[in-house]
């Protein structure tokens, strides 16, 4: 199977493709498909790589993937049950090529401009969800006129941005494989040391080569990569392990030394981690209290 590009397996005659991905994991390879790509997260939580960026994801995310945009899904090791996530998968001449060009679709062009860099919704939740849940069961005459509506919504809501990945997105087969290897022994071994030696050992590459390819890849060092990953698995642990010391979650997420990772979280969140560790337990309370209203 190729890892880059990847194919969306579907039928000659579909234009729209409905998939449920339901197992221990999602697809865990760093890919990338033509195909603009909907996703509900019915259940799980895990990382999200897109393009350059680390995200997380949980339960009900509305993620969007723009075509050709890299991502892999990496269902977090910590919790037993299975994860589920629901897709629309469609291309933007799926229906003609200028289908989306005509004056009634116009609305719909900032969904098109936000999905370049992919993005999570952050507004309308609630009313994305009931559109996913419809469409399993749906014909595809129905499913189309759903996807009309969750784009539109889309369109509408609040998100936040996944990506700056803006270089032209169509790798090689090999070079689709270099990168995914290279994705893929990151996130699964941020937490240990890992030298350039290594890295570009996985890339095989020397390690000149290899800072060259990755920047020009990424507009990103390896290096800061690698810190915003560890950097994000921290927030992630900081509201999962609240009984950790601040220290403690830094050592179990790859950071050695203290006063570096305090550097780097600043300079990566824009704050301190005990801030921002302070923050979320006033956010927490907040919403203990509120719930009790």
């Amino acid at each position: 199977m190729k890892v880059l590009p990847f194919k969306i397996p579907k039928p000659h005659s579909d234009t729209i493709v409905f998939q449920e991905d339901k197992g221990n994991y999602f697809y865990d390879k760093y890919h990338q498909h033509e195909e603009i790509q909907l996703s509900h997260i019915v259940e799980g939580e895990g990382t999200l790589v897109v393009g350059e960026t680390v995200n997380n994801y949980k339960k009900g995310s509305i993620i969007v993937i723009g075509s050709n945009l890299p991502h892999v899904f990496k269902s977090s090791p910590n919790t037993d049950s299975q994860s589920i996530m629901h897709s629309l998968f469609f291309t933007r001449n799926s229906f003609g090529k200028e289908f989306f060009n005509f004056e009634e679709l116009k609305p719909l062009q900032s969904f098109f401009k936000r999905a370049d860099t992919g993005f999570i919704a952050t507004s309308n939740i609630s009313k994305l969800h009931q559109l996913f849940y419809q469409l399993e069961s749906s014909s595809k005459f129905e499913r189309f006129m759903l996807l009309m509506k969750i784009l539109r919504l889309l369109s509408r809501s609040q998100f936040s941005i996944l990506s700056n990945f803006t270089n032209d997105r169509k790798f090689s087969d090999d070079e689709g494989k270099r990168i995914s290897a290279v994705m893929e022994f990151t996130i699964n071994n941020y937490r240990n040391s890992i030298s350039l030696s290594q890295i570009a050992e996985v890339a095989t590459m020397s390690k000149n080569a290899f800072c060259k390819y990755f920047k020009r890849r990424t507009n990103k060092t390896y290096f800061q990569f690698l810190n915003e990953m560890r950097i994000e698995m921290v927030c992630k642990e900081m509201d999962e392990n609240r009984e950790l010391t601040i220290a403690e979650i830094a050592e179990n997420c790859g950071f050695n030394n203290i006063s570096n990772f305090n550097r780097k979280f600043k300079s990566i969140c824009g704050m301190s981690p005990s801030q921002l560790k302070n923050h979320k337990k006033t956010e927490s309370h907040f919403s203990k209290n509120n719930s009790s209203i």
